[in-house]
């Protein structure tokens, strides 16, 4: 059980840049239309991703959902029990005018440890890991820019873990995922506190 179910109580467990987007078809992901871009990223808790990206200016949209596995429609129970090879992940749509996807990559990686391999702060597990998930070149480009201008400055503890991967996949998690943060304000922040994900990124990051 992860420690996002022992917040809630075992009683209340849940069931489940400028840069522009190419027009492709992505399963279950939004459609891009004219003066939107995407971009999805895995960070450990969608809960929590999600909040991080809900507070950037250009940000018009997110959803949490799953992506990174192979099977198709996946249950959160499923997910979270890591049966699927898919991780949590936040789709964020955004208004490339206002907000560049090199923007939303710095965000990514100040709400991230990106040096453990196993999960993210008290959720463990693959289902949990950190990936930035492409869509096109140009994203593609400058993810990998991006990670490994971290590599270069000789001052990382540790490997940089995060995946680049391009997105195959994206689907929607249940509605009671969507905006947990905001629906559910106690329990989120019972949960985040008991998770010491905000001491760990002091930690890395600093204030």
């Amino acid at each position: 059980m992860t420690a996002r179910a022992r917040a809630l109580g075992l009683g209340a467990l849940l069931l489940a840049s400028s840069l522009a987007v190419e027009p492709r078809a992505v399963p279950g992901a939004e459609p891009a239309r004219p003066g939107k871009a995407r971009a999805t990223f895995a960070g450990g808790c969608f809960w929590s991703v999600e909040a991080a990206f809900d507070k950037v200016p250009g940000v018009l949209s997110t959803t949490s959902g799953y992506s990174g596995g192979k099977e198709a429609n996946p249950r959160y129970e499923q997910v979270a029990a890591g049966l699927t090879g898919h991780a949590e992940v936040v789709q964020v749509v955004f208004d490339p005018r206002k907000l560049s996807y090199p923007k939303l990559l710095e965000v990514f990686w100040r709400n991230i440890d990106p040096f453990d391999a196993g999960g993210q702060f008290c959720d463990r597990g693959r289902q949990y890991r950190t990936a930035v998930y492409y869509e096109g070149d140009e994203q593609m480009r400058a993810a990998l820019m991006s990670k490994e201008s971290f590599e270069r400055s000789g001052q990382l503890p540790a490997p940089i873990a995060t995946e680049i991967a391009p997105l195959s996949a994206f689907y929607p998690a249940e509605i009671k995922h969507q905006d947990f943060h905001q629906r559910n304000v106690r329990h989120y922040w019972s949960y985040r506190a008991s998770c010491g994900r905000d001491e760990r990124l002091k930690q890395i990051w600093g204030e």
